[in-house]
């Protein structure tokens, strides 16, 4: 079971801000500020959705060594961390997983333009800030985790993939409680150029999943932290994290694989002892790309979940990248709470009409079990059903 969410998104920091954020939408998309980000000519080209800086929770010789994406992962994680009630477990017994790999492509390169001509000058932290294993290792040094902490490297699927480590540490015993970390991905302008080029990246105004207009997704800065514990009567929490999948569909670029995606989806279900008729309610991957979008319309036609609501919360916060799965978790568990669902933005013309889009508004809805998916770069599939609380698993 999710007994604590720490969020950051372009709505703000906080769960608060995010749920405002998606029942009562507005637009968090416009050109991207942050250093790094534009073209060497000085030219912004790339749109998207940018966070604020996170609060001050490092002591200042921390802070001075930690970049952006550590800064927000504090903040999410002390949310969490506090609401769980994670100071009353023994430290041994609490774990970290983070979702990303690959996380600090803007740092690394304004670290390399500030000290290009000046090596002997460069800071010796450089020599262990620059690994993904420095995310870990602020967490585990600000928090205390003594249990285990590790990453996961699954391009856009991270966040989930980490989600699933995460439940598989707790239900075999491992750790009491085990967090999951969706990490935010810092893009510079050479990744930013790159998707442009391969076609996924939107050159418009906003992110269109499923609708016929699509073009590309918005890369939105976003991070999230799920604690996750074992299921008691009377325990309090978001929602029960009853199976998950994922597995290689064989593809190493950006293709996606309609085998792949069914595989998981099925495999879920099995492992939460479901049928699709079961699923009210899937939380897509949802990118906006031309053939992300209809492979995964086609695997959610050919797994019989017609009957299900759907909506994509990349339309809303953009795509985070190895904190997608994470983030959109989170969403549907606050959906959850909220007993709402969010709208899907600019859905004007749908791909697939028969299915149960949530469009224009806000909608109140009833929530028995819950599908998310997430699909990343590399022919890595994931998915997760989820228990509202009163599924009592």
């Amino acid at each position: 079971m999710v007994t604590g969410i720490g969020v950051a998104t372009a709505f703000g920091y906080g769960k608060a801000a995010l749920l405002e954020g998606m029942l009562t939408p507005r637009s968090v998309f416009g050109p991207l500020q942050r250093p790094g980000r534009q073209l060497p000519d000085g030219q912004s080209l790339f749109r998207g959705a940018e966070l604020a800086e996170p609060p001050a929770l490092l002591a200042p010789r921390v802070a001075r060594v930690t970049g952006f994406g550590g800064r927000v992962a504090v903040a999410v994680l002390a949310e969490a961390w506090q609401e769980a009630g994670l100071d009353d477990v023994a430290p041994e017994r609490i774990g970290l997983v983070v979702g990303g790999s690959n996380l600090q492509s803007r740092e690394l390169l304004l670290t390399q333009q500030a000290y290009a001509e000046r090596m002997a000058y460069l800071l010796p932290s450089h020599g262990y800030t620059c690994f993904d294993t420095d995310l870990c290792g602020l967490c585990c040094a600000e928090f205390p985790i003594r249990g285990f902490g590790y990453s996961v490297g699954g391009a856009s699927a991270s966040g989930l993939l980490a989600i699933l480590q995460a439940t598989d540490a707790v239900r075999s015993g491992r750790v009491e409680a085990c967090i999951a970390l969706g990490a935010l991905q810092d893009l510079s302008c050479f990744e930013l150029q790159a998707l442009s080029a391969l076609g996924a990246l939107s050159p418009g105004l906003a992110c269109r999943p499923f609708d016929r207009g699509h073009d590309g997704f918005m890369f939105g800065e976003a991070c999230a932290a799920l604690v996750i514990r074992r299921a008691e009567v009377g325990t309090p929490g978001y929602g029960s994290l009853l199976g998950g999948a994922h597995g290689a569909n064989g593809q190493r670029g950006p293709e996606p694989s309609l085998d792949g995606e069914l595989r998981v989806i099925r495999e879920a279900l099995a492992a939460a002892g479901l049928r699709a008729a079961d699923i009210d309610y899937v939380n897509t991957h949802g990118t906006g790309t031309p053939r992300g979008d209809l492979t995964e319309l086609a695997a959610l036609q050919a797994a019989g979940l017609h009957g299900a609501a759907i909506n994509a919360s990349k339309s809303l916060i953009g795509h985070g990248l190895s904190a997608a799965g994470a983030v959109e978790t989170a969403a549907v568990l606050l959906q959850m709470q909220a007993a709402r669902l969010h709208p899907c933005a600019q859905l004007n013309d749908p791909l697939a009409p028969e299915f149960d889009w949530v469009r224009d508004a806000a909608r109140e809805h009833h929530f028995h079990h819950a599908l998310k998916l997430a699909f990343g770069f590399g022919g890595i599939d994931s998915a997760l059903v989820i228990g509202a609380p009163q599924q009592g698993h």
